[in-house]
């Protein structure tokens, strides 16, 4: 199927269901969590198929484990369409009205973007999350899952299409990007008439070669380089768990801690405790000098470092003066994307909250908090740092905007 096509058969579908009920869209969604619960032995035979061709290509493990779908993912899957299903409809929204001094009643009405792209790399649950909530939010979505992942979204679209065929839904609302080559994609890039936005997830690469590239509205971020600062006022227990979990529970991720600030009153009798829970999880550190000086045997930090988005089990950690020094330090080397602080001074918790403009910025817990699942959205359609129409992840209300609409008395303009 040409790009021209495909784009326009979903933006036909696009009418159709920027209308359909709560219920109809909701049957969709549990029908669907069924259905993979049915079909779980299909799913992984598909799935085995991308994991043999990682494994022979020699991926790291850390990515091979983000395309795995096994018992655990299922669950989450059919949980997040379930989760999604129960939160309350966006299309049709009034979210503002006010009255002007003529009578005429002013108001803001939320409904769907459109058709939306949305390229990705690895984790094929991506396929059913940004489905569900599309969905859901009245969106028409088209599918472009990382080749390495291939046959495991092609039998979730596989899947869905069923389900919408079982539906009062047109199944041209979900389209499936079959080919790999990049041409396709460019060519859907420039399909301004038919496709209203753009969402990637994947690395800085893609990102920037479809920002380079596309005459639609992108929604990005480009890396994830999250922080975590430990006061001098701080839970040890907390700091040390808080850092582990954001460090070494899944280094691949946007999410994760990459660079670890720690105020120097506490850096001599913290960092040693933490480095010995780090490397306990396989973690390598580079440090600056002052941390080079408490931990023997670390790898020096170059200025590179303090940008880097490392994603595996390699942290940097740098030793700061204070609050002030490590907000200043955010600002320069950090993406946007989530910081968290390690404080018992309320003082100094609302400080950091207010002065760190990233898309997260949290007190006392963990940045791989950073989810639409973990925040309540259900699901996410990506984590946007670019503070245009969206800021942080991306659920349901995300993927709407807002209309005016006046309800009038026969007013009429002097």
């Amino acid at each position: 199927m040409k790009a021209e096509k495909l784009a326009r058969k979903a933006k036909a579908a696009s009418d159709v269901l920027a209308h359909a009920t709560t219920g109809e869209k909701d049957r969709v969604l549990i029908s669907l969590a069924e259905k993979l619960g049915k079909h779980q032995d299909y799913l992984y035979e598909e799935n085995a198929k991308d994991i043999r061709a990682a494994e022979k290509e020699g991926l790291a493990k850390s990515l091979i484990d983000r395309l795995r779908i096994d018992d655990k993912i299922v669950r989450e899957m059919q949980g997040s369409l379930k989760d999604v299903a129960a939160l309350p409809d966006p299309v049709g929204e009034i979210v503002k009205t006010w009255k002007r001094p003529n009578d005429l009643l002013v108001g803001r009405m939320r409904i769907p973007i459109g058709v939306i792209l949305i390229i990705y790399e690895s984790r094929p649950n991506v396929t059913v999350e940004a489905f569900s909530l599309c969905l859901k939010s009245g969106n028409c979505v088209i599918l472009k899952g990382g080749s390495e992942a291939y046959h495991s979204n092609r039998a979730l679209y596989r899947l869905i299409v069923e389900t919408l065929k079982e539906s009062d839904i047109p199944p041209d609302a979900v389209q499936f990007v079959e080919t790999a080559d990049r041409d396709f994609i460019y060519s859907l890039l420039e399909r301004e008439g038919e496709i209203d936005l753009v969402i990637p997830r994947g690395g800085e690469a893609l990102i920037r070669s479809i920002v380079e590239r596309s005459r639609i509205p992108v929604l990005k971020h480009y890396k994830g380089v999250c922080h975590v600062y430990v006061d001098d006022e701080f839970d040890e227990r907390t700091a040390i768990e808080v850092s582990i979990n954001a460090k070494a529970q899944k280094p691949a991720t946007c999410n994760a801690m990459e660079t670890l600030l720690v105020h120097e009153k506490v850096a001599k009798s913290f960092l040693p405790k933490v480095w010995k829970e780090l490397k306990r999880q396989g973690v390598t550190v580079r440090g600056c000098e002052k941390t080079a000086a408490i931990l023997k045997g670390v790898k020096k930090a170059t200025n590179a470092d303090w940008y880097a988005e490392y994603l595996d089990l390699t942290l940097s950690v740098k030793v700061v003066k204070d609050m002030g020094e490590a907000i200043d330090h955010i600002r320069k080397y950090g993406s946007g994307h989530t910081e968290a602080i390690i404080t018992t001074n309320y003082d100094r918790a609302w400080k950091f909250l207010r002065e760190v403009n990233s898309s997260l910025v949290l007190v006392n817990a963990s940045t791989r908090l950073n989810d639409g699942f973990q925040l309540g959205l259900g699901a996410e359609m990506g984590i946007s740092t670019t503070r245009l129409h969206a800021f942080g992840p991306m659920g349901l209300e995300e993927l709407t905007v807002t209309k005016f609409i006046g309800f009038g008395s026969g007013q009429l303009r002097t």
